[in-house]
């Protein structure tokens, strides 16, 4: 049975709101905005995707370019690979990825599956570290990438080990929009999911989050038994039904998850 999640809080609340800098708060603001379904924004476009006015949104934006993290082509801003440095460069200061990479890929030379660790972040799932031994999703995953928490093998992963009324704030508050045909978006049959997750320590999603992909994932935990992050396998649908999922993976998920406990402060 899953045990209380230990994860970092998303945003860090400061006591002394003097120390806040807003233009600095409204500038990530539309940096945020830029996602993959919105690579290009106008000014328009990103001042309503923040709720910021169009003159806030225009210096940001015009900020960015100046400082080579956005080009311009006289409507649309977009930003440039200058903005990776940003993320990147955190994951690779988290101990965490550099860990678990090797391990990682020592499971998809052993399954000949693509195998990722995730952390939990608002409603999203960002993934940490990644081993990829095949393509399987039409989008490309890498470290950074995100994807909804409640429709995802990890996600469930992560949200089945919350409290249950702190899990359903989560539910509460997130964008259910169905992925696929086979998404689930009724809170209630997500909460039993989520049940049946925390009891027996793992998860399995069958083509919920893109069509042809099965996954099953296990929490991994600290040297404390606390829960740190998720694990997962990703399996094409063509090559095992869901239901033989836990028997043919869950044993190396495991091995891993083990050995990691060992490791992992």
């Amino acid at each position: 049975m899953l045990t209380f999640v230990h994860m970092l809080p998303s945003v860090v609340r400061m006591v002394n709101r003097t120390d806040f800098i807003a233009s600095l708060a409204k500038g990530l603001r539309v940096l945020e905005c830029f996602r993959a379904e919105t690579p290009r924004q106008s000014v328009a476009e990103a001042a309503a995707a923040t709720g910021l006015d169009r003159a806030t949104a225009r210096r940001c934006l015009l900020t960015f370019t100046e400082l080579g993290y956005a080009e311009y082509d006289g409507k649309y801003f977009q930003l440039t690979p200058r903005v990776l440095r940003l993320g990147m460069g955190a994951l690779a200061a988290l101990p965490l990825p550099q860990i678990v990479q090797p391990w990682l890929d020592q499971l998809s030379a052993r399954t000949g599956q693509s195998s990722s660790v995730s952390v939990l972040d608002e409603t999203d799932i960002v993934y940490i570290a990644r081993s990829a031994a095949t393509r399987i999703m039409s989008i490309g995953l890498m470290p950074g990438s995100r994807l909804p928490a409640h429709c995802t093998s990890m996600g469930r992963v992560l949200l089945g080990a919350l409290p249950e009324d702190e899990a359903r704030k989560w539910i509460d508050r997130t964008d259910l929009a169905p992925r696929t045909p086979r998404s689930l978006t009724n809170p209630d049959a997500i909460m039993a999911e989520l049940a049946m997750v925390r009891e027996q320590g793992f998860s399995v999603i069958d083509q919920e989050v893109e069509i042809g992909l099965r996954s099953i994932a296990v929490p991994l935990y600290d040297i404390r038994g606390r829960i740190v992050a998720a694990l997962n396998l990703g399996i094409a649908a063509t090559d095992a039904p869901a239901s033989e999922l836990p028997d043919r993976f869950l044993a190396p998920l495991r091995e891993v998850q083990s050995g990691l406990q060992r490791v992992l402060q």
